[in-house]
C-alpha cells in the first residue's frame, strides 16, 4: 500500500506492532485504550477552548493519524490526514456526583475505536461536578502513550493561555510525527545501530538464564518444578484479562524525602523504585537474582519528545545483587545497568523475548518477570502550566477494564501536591488488592529504610523491615 485516500502510507513501527500483537490476541479490544482528564479550577470559555483544541490538532501530526489494512499484504499501515474537522462535544456533569462523573468517563474509556480510516483519539470538553472545566482525552495506544497524551493536553492549555493572557508566550511548535516515523523505520530496516543493539541484547540473554520471583514468594516456581525440577520460569496461566486499577497515594512530605535522596546521590527515582521492588522480591523469594520488566519511553531527543505517537519499548531488567551489598551500592549497580540498557532500547522487544525463549527452550507463555514498572516523570507542571499561576488543576486516569499482564505499576506525580501515586493495573484473577497493599507497604518500608541508612546491607534491610 503506497497511498490511502491520497495520503502517503507508512508501515507500523515495532512499538506499534507490539500493541497490535496483544490487541489481536485479547478478547477485549478496549485493552489498548488510554483515558485521562485534565480539569482546571477556572472559568474556561468553551468556544475558545474548542478553537484551541483544533489548533493543537493542526500542530500535531500524530493526533491526526489513521490506520488502514491491506488485505492482499495482510498488513496494517498508517497515514496522517491534513485536517481534523470532527465536532468536539461538551459535556456538563453539573448535578451529578464526582463518582458518577468518573463512572461515565470510565465507560467512555471502555469503548474501542473503529480501527480503519477513523480517528484514533477522542476529545470531550467537560465540566465536572466540583465546577472545574477542562478536557477528557481518550487515545488508542498504537498512536498515543502517556507522554504524548500529556504533551497534547499541555499544548491545548498553553495555546489557550497564550490567546487569553497578554503576558503568556505562545508554545513552541510540536515536531513532525512523520519525520520521526521515517527515522524509526530506517533504524528498523537493518541499520548498523539496530545490529549493535541486537548484539548487545543477544549477549545479555545468552549469559545465563534468569529466574522467576513471585510477588507472593516462590510458590508458582515451586509448582512449575513439580513437572520440571530445573524450571526457572513459570507459565502465565491466568485466562481472564478483566482488570482493575488500584491507586495508593504517597503524601508530599515522604515523596520529598525520596526525591531529595535521589538528587543528593545523582540517581533517578526509577532507580530507587527498582531497588525497592527487587529488594522486596529478594526478601520474598530468597534469590539474589531478580528480574522485572521496565517500560522505556524512548524520548531522549527533542524530536522524540515533541512528535507524539507511541514510543514505549519494554525490556526485562535483571540484577544479581548479593545481600551483603550496601543499599547505596545496589542502587549504583542498578543505575549503571539502566544507563547501559537505555542506549539500546530502540531494539525490538518482541525479538528479544523470542530469542530468549529459543535460547532457554521455554514455551510462549513462560515468564521470568512477575510485573512491569514504568515511572512517569513528565507532568503538566514541568514547564507548561506554570504560566497559569496559582490556578489549581486536577488530572485523573481512567482504566479500560482489561490488561494482558498480571501486574503493571505506573508511578506518577500528582499535580496538586507533587506527591506520588502508585497506579497498579492488575488482572483481578491474578492478584488481589490485599496483596497489592502488602506489596506497596513493604516497598515503601524498604525504600525509606534504605534512604535513611544507605550504608546498610540489603540483608540487614530485609531483616529490619
Amino acid at each position: 500500500m503506497k497511498t490511502r485516500k491520497g495520503y502517503k502510507t507508512y508501515p507500523l513501527t515495532v512499538a506499534q506492532k507490539f500493541h497490535h500483537y496483544y490487541l489481536e490476541h485479547c478478547p477485549k479490544k478496549e485493552v489498548v485504550n488510554v483515558g485521562t482528564s485534565l480539569t482546571i479550577e477556572y472559568e474556561i470559555e468553551i468556544d475558545l477552548l474548542k478553537q484551541c483544541i483544533y489548533e493543537a490538532y493542526d500542530r500535531s501530526e500524530a493526533m491526526r493519524a489513521r490506520l488502514a489494512f491491506d488485505k492482499k499484504e495482510n498488513q496494517w499501515y498508517q497515514y496522517v490526514v491534513e485536517k481534523e474537522e470532527r465536532d468536539i462535544e461538551y459535556v456538563d456533569f453539573t448535578g451529578k456526583t464526582m463518582d458518577e462523573a468518573a463512572y461515565i468517563m470510565k465507560q467512555w474509556t471502555k469503548v474501542p475505536f473503529v480501527r480503519e480510516d477513523s480517528p484514533m483519539n477522542k476529545v470531550v470538553m467537560i465540566k465536572t461536578p466540583d465546577g472545574n472545566q477542562g478536557i477528557y482525552l481518550l487515545g488508542d495506544h498504537l498512536l498515543l502513550d502517556a507522554q504524548s497524551l500529556i504533551g497534547f493536553l499541555r499544548d491545548v492549555i498553553e495555546i489557550y493561555c497564550a490567546k487569553k493572557f497578554e503576558d503568556v508566550e505562545y508554545p513552541a511548535p510540536m515536531r513532525s510525527y512523520l519525520e520521526q516515523l521515517e527515522k524509526d523505520l530506517t533504524y528498523e530496516a537493518g541499520s548498523k545501530a539496530q545490529q549493535r543493539d541486537r548484539e548487545f541484547f543477544y549477549k545479555l540473554i545468552e549469559e545465563s538464564e534468569p529466574i522467576y520471583n513471585g510477588i507472593e514468594g516462590p510458590g508458582e516456581l515451586e509448582e512449575a518444578r513439580k513437572s520440571d525440577p530445573s524450571a526457572r520460569s513459570v507459565q502465565f496461566g491466568v485466562r481472564s484479562v478483566d482488570a482493575q486499577l488500584d491507586i495508593f497515594h504517597l503524601e508530599e512530605e515522604p515523596t520529598t524525602r525520596l526525591m531529595r535522596f535521589c538528587e543528593e546521590h545523582h540517581i533517578s527515582l526509577q532507580c530507587l523504585l527498582l531497588m525497592g521492588i527487587r529488594t522486596y522480591l529478594q526478601k520474598m523469594n530468597g534469590n539474589d537474582d531478580v528480574s522485572v520488566n521496565v517500560a522505556y519511553a524512548r524520548r531522549a531527543t527533542l524530536s522524540e519528545k515533541k512528535s507524539g505517537g507511541t514510543r514505549i519499548h519494554s525490556f526485562p531488567f535483571r540484577t544479581i545483587i548479593d545481600e551483603s551489598t550496601s543499599f547505596i551500592d545496589g542502587i549504583h549497580i542498578i543505575r549503571d545497568g539502566q544507563n547501559e540498557i537505555f542506549r539500546h532500547t530502540n531494539f525490538n522487544p518482541v525479538e528479544y523475548f523470542a530469542h530468549r525463549r529459543e535460547v532457554y527452550n521455554v514455551g510462549p507463555g513462560s515468564v521470568y518477570e512477575p510485573m512491569t514498572l514504568t515511572y512517569q516523570p513528565l507532568t503538566l507542571k514541568d514547564r507548561g502550566l506554570v504560566n497559569i499561576g496559582d490556578i489549581k488543576y486536577k488530572t485523573k486516569w481512567y482504566p479500560n477494564g482489561a490488561t494482558t499482564q498480571a501486574m503493571y505499576l505506573t508511578v506518577m506525580h500528582r499535580p496538586d501536591d507533587n506527591g506520588l501515586d502508585f497506579n497498579f493495573e492488575h488482572q483481578i484473577e491474578a492478584i488481589t488488592r490485599d496483596k497489592l497493599e502488602f506489596f506497596y507497604y513493604y516497598l515503601c518500608k524498604i525504600m525509606f529504610k534504605g534512604i535513611e541508612n544507605p550504608g546498610l546491607s540489603i540483608g540487614e534491610i530485609i531483616r529490619l523491615v
